[in-house]
């Protein structure tokens, strides 16, 4: 444990290595971020755009590689059907283009070893193309396979059959898992102690560190079902439970309080709405029909972007309709298939222009990669098995429509989505992943469709599903490291993740700590009883965007769960933090003037990391702080704490 004001003597980069290698020591593997890939009009600049696989690489592959290179006997016995399959070719070294056996084929000029060995050669572009791709890492669109998968996602709901209780463990959830845990021959995991589950379940479920006090009552109630009414306990302090939840649907509904389009009145807020919403935990069916058919204090979501300047037809209000619908509420990526046929899966153009022509009000053109085809888009839905769309009814016939066939009871796929969504919220990583890929094969489908059931029979009360799956032991397990680079193919579950706080979690905890709560937020959010300002409430600010809090032009379903180079100099030597930090030390020193380094020390521990400190801790807390405490000094031990892998992540 270093002194802040010790790292703070440090270069720049010594601190921000010292903080990326300390916190990587203890971050699992996670998802990446699934946040939109598509850069605003606004955004784009000078600066050259990081390949897309399927934009940029898959055609070219397609055009001139997998007619030879795929399929059971591929030539040379080198396969690119998958990502994995061509690094066991040995053919390509992620990151070293000029080492890689592809470029060297592809520019050779000896028909010995020349590729492809017929037709027509790559160009120079294409070329470049490729190197960029491997130096870049060699990125691949999750769960892409060349050939058809032998997954077929289901669109009705399916109750699967309960394996037997196993030891006690009758939470459907443990009896699914314990079922794959036999069926895998995996060893289930220890369960946590009280502390462990204790500051878990508060950040999971309403965001915020529990107090000491709340510790306390806890670890010396005596009831052997105390974690069951805990969890009630949380779920029922339904502020607390909305001023979490609204970061998750902020995020996903692109709902924020300042930024593109707000000026002009091209973007509408709809938190108004959303935040009653989530107090009163409308149900979900009857929270979707409100979004895509909605009043006026609804209305921001479906409306999207009017962007300034000129605009790809991919990225118009009416498609952006079409992608956002489709992307939160059924789990599908529009976005390939608004410029053409996708790559990637079964959706064409016409799905894409089909749901944006429900929400236009005169004749849509289709475009194809930007350029006009003449042809009309007619309304229509992704899934017609579950009801026709006559395109000649009215805008508000044809989303009203549109909002009983998505909450249509034989659409099983709005339910595996959202509790897919709430799983990897909760657990680490989705039972289908990424989440937003739901054609992709589950690693364990009964569970999926019992959750999606589940959810259904409860009259789609997120809150009981939320209180499935953090009652089970499986969600009370310890965490578990997820072994390097894993597919969604070849992914198998042996338990919880760990995950990193959110930006808004983070500074929450923060601000609780060091008294530093700013004041009462702007009166849309009503009458708040004299409580706490949550960070979800307010606009973001430099710590919180360098911490991972998304502007929210797009959806965004997934944050980065990676440690940046940002992150790392904003927290060792940020003015943000630092502020934060000298007041909230000043702050400290003054409600506590009685307390000495090791009374101070106890209570920082407790309530940042719901423990004790060790011995070691305390006599290294004691000389970074010393005796008497001053200002500067328990900044000092406040930054060390903050710092803290097992402070930044939810284990």
């Amino acid at each position: 444990m270093l002194s802040r004001q010790l790292l703070l003597s440090f270069p720049s980069h010594c601190l921000v290595t010292f903080l990326l290698a300390t916190i990587a020591r203890f971050t699992v593997a996670q998802p990446e971020s699934t946040q939109a890939s598509q850069p605003s009009p606004e955004s784009s600049g000078a600066a050259r755009k990081t390949i897309d696989f399927a934009h940029d690489v898959l055609p070219l592959l397609k055009a001139h590689c997998v007619k030879c290179h795929t399929g059971e006997e591929p030539e040379g016995e080198f396969s690119m059907a998958t990502r994995e399959a061509l690094l066991t070719a040995g053919v390509v070294a992620p990151g070293k283009s000029g080492e890689s056996e592809l470029i060297k084929r592809v520019t050779s000029k000896d028909p010995d070893e020349q590729m492809p060995p017929e037709g027509e050669r790559l160009s120079e572009k294409q070329v470049e193309i490729l190197r960029r791709w491997i130096d870049e890492g060699l990125p691949w669109q999750e769960g892409f396979a060349f050939g058809k998968p032998a997954y077929v996602a289901p669109l009705v709901p399916r109750r699967p059959e309960l394996p037997p209780v196993q030891a006690g463990r009758d939470n459907p959830v443990d009896r699914l898992i314990d079922a794959y845990f036999a069926e895998h021959k995996i060893e289930r995991p220890a369960l946590v102690g009280d502390e462990t589950f204790l500051r878990r379940v508060y950040l999971d479920v309403i965001g915020l560190l529990p107090a000491p006090e709340q510790r306390e009552a806890f670890l010396n109630d005596t009831s052997p079902d105390k974690r069951e009414q805990l969890v009630q306990k949380l779920l029922a302090d339904d502020r607390a439970y909305a001023e979490h939840w609204l970061t998750f649907w902020n995020d996903l509904l692109r709902n924020d309080y300042a930024g593109t389009g707000y000026i002009d009145g091209g973007r509408e807020q709809i938190t108004g709405w959303l935040y009653p919403a989530l107090l009163t935990n409308k149900p979900y069916d009857q929270f979707v029909r409100e979004l895509i058919n909605p009043r006026p204090e609804a209305a921001g979501f479906i409306k999207g972007i009017k962007w300034r300047g000129r605009v790809n037809a991919s990225q118009t209000p009416e498609i952006q309709f079409a992608q956002n619908i489709s992307q939160v509420f059924l789990g599908i990526n529009m976005k390939c298939a608004s410029c053409h046929d996708s790559f990637i899966d079964d959706w064409k153009l016409d799905d894409a222009y089909g749901l944006a022509a429900i929400i236009a009000d005169k004749p849509l053109e289709i475009f194809r990669c930007d350029q006009p085809t003449g042809q009309t888009a007619h309304a229509k839905f992704v899934f017609p098995e579950l009801g026709e769309l006559d395109p000649a009814l009215s805008r508000e016939e044809r989303l009203a429509l549109l909002a009983e066939l998505i909450t249509n009871a034989k659409n099983g796929r709005l339910a595996r989505t959202i509790v897919n969504r709430i799983w990897h919220r909760l657990v680490g990583r989705g039972i289908v992943h990424p989440v937003d890929a739901l054609g992709n094969a589950p690693w364990n489908r009964d569970l999926l469709d019992y959750l999606g059931v589940h959810l259904a029979e409860n009259e789609y009360d997120l809150k009981k599903t939320i209180e499935l799956i953090v009652t089970s032991q499986t969600y009370q397990s310890q965490t578990v490291a997820l072994p390097g680079e894993t597919s969604a193919d070849e992914y198998v579950y042996r338990g919880p993740l760990a995950k990193r706080l959110t930006a808004e979690q983070f500074v929450d905890a923060i601000w609780r700590i060091t008294g530093t709560v700013p004041s009462q937020p702007a009166a849309k959010f009503g009458d708040r009883g004299g409580e706490s300002v949550r960070a979800a409430l307010v606009n973001s600010d430099v710590l919180m965007r360098s911490l991972g809090r998304p502007n929210r032009e797009q959806v965004v379903t997934t944050r980065p769960d990676d440690l940046s180079t940002l992150v790392a100099l904003d927290l060792t030597n940020g003015a943000a933090l630092a502020d934060l930090l000298d007041r909230g030390a000043k702050n400290i020193c003054k409600r506590h003037s009685e307390w000495d380094t090791g009374e101070l020390t106890h209570w920082l521990y407790r309530i940042a990391l719901c423990r004790e400190p060790t011995a070691e801790e305390l006599v290294v807390a004691m000389q970074v702080v010393g005796e008497p405490l001053t200002d500067e000094r328990v900044a000092d031990l406040l930054w060390t704490v903050f710092m803290l892998p097992e402070f930044q992540l939810v284990k």
